[in-house]
């Protein structure tokens, strides 16, 4: 697979060396840095390596992706000055128009830095429908029907047994359902929940979700990684803290708090997310042996990290399209 590295991006070089105008240029971007390129889909197979080939596999792909990147600025910059001439060529009289070049919004940033950090991480990347039914919802999850999180006021309901799916756990569920332990995986994805707009909740939002089932697993495990991620995304000064908390799939359970430092210097401790031991009962539910296996799972909201990062102070910037706000990032 470390060959098949190789060649994606020398391929990837030979293709870009045949771009000669913008589209070109655009679909060469998509095809190999966009979301779904392949210089993205390759830094999620990094997870699927042997433990002793995981960092040569990391450092491989996370070189290849800076050579790609770095090639494909210096091809824009090279095309935008031709362009440029040119039209000094037809007409020096006219004031040069520089073209719109579209980017990724701050929150596809974020989710590919994310996903990134956990690619190096040794960590797999999963996805699953946001259309849900009830047991992948809730059931599987040990959340009963008398709970009120199962109520129809605090969920998108389609008809009595599909709803759009409130957390990307359900991915969690879906991979544990059709995959033995060892399980190592991060999950992405929108989640909706109709509550009330203001500056830090929106009825649409986006979730990283983790999960890892093996023998032996234990809280340090989950904290230690914890850990590791906040201070590679946020800095190595970074303060946070764990908060007793309770959840109906995870045993026991925690809040993952930031501390936040305002403008004014005001400081003050941030929701993140949560986290905890996944629920025996969880485990009997898709059919893993809770007595063999222990696992850890936590999910973020990865509009707050976001605005953590970047010192965002209202979450419905993300979503009104202002472009003096998203050409920031």
């Amino acid at each position: 697979m470390l060959e098949q590295f190789e060649k994606t991006g020398k391929e990837a070089i030979a293709a870009l060396k045949k771009v000669n105008d913008w589209a070109a240029l655009e679909d060469f971007r998509i095809k190999y840095l966009g979301r779904k390129g392949q210089i993205t889909q390759m830094l999620g197979q990094i997870g699927k390596f042997p433990t002793e080939q995981k960092p040569q596999a990391g450092q491989l792909a996370n070189k290849i992706k800076k050579e790609v990147t770095e090639a494909f600025e210096q091809f824009k910059k090279t095309l935008l000055q031709s362009q440029q001439k040119t039209r000094e060529l037809i007409d020096v009289t006219l004031p040069g128009i520089s073209p719109n070049i579209g980017k990724t919004h701050v929150i596809t940033q974020t989710i590919n830095e994310l996903l990134e950090i956990f690619g190096r991480m040794g960590f797999a990347v999963a996805y699953g429908p946001e259309v849900e039914d009830e047991w992948h919802n809730f059931v599987a999850l040990n959340i009963p029907p008398e709970h009120p999180a199962r109520d129809p006021i605090d969920n998108f309901y389609i008809d009595d047994n599909t709803l759009l799916r409130s957390q990307t756990s359900t991915i969690q569920i879906r991979i544990m359902e059709r995959t033995k332990p060892p399980i190592r995986i991060v999950a992405p994805g929108r989640v909706y929940r109709p509550d009330t707009v203001d500056a830090t909740h929106m009825y649409m939002f986006h979730q990283l979700e983790a999960l890892v089932v093996d023998e032996g697993i234990s809280m340090v495990d989950m904290k230690t990684t914890i850990d590791q991620f906040i201070h590679a995304f946020f800095g190595p000064d970074t303060k946070w803290r764990f908060r007793p908390s309770f959840f109906p799939f995870t045993e026991p359970s925690a809040e993952v708090d930031l501390l936040w430092v305002d403008k004014r210097g005001k400081t003050s401790w941030i929701e993140m997310g949560g986290c905890g031991m996944v629920d025996p009962n969880v485990f009997d539910e898709v059919g893993i042996d809770g007595e063999k296996y222990t696992g850890w799972a936590f999910g973020f909201g990865i509009e707050r990290l976001a605005m953590r990062k970047y010192g965002i102070t209202d979450i419905r910037l993300f979503f009104e399209n202002d472009l003096r706000f998203l050409e920031q990032f």
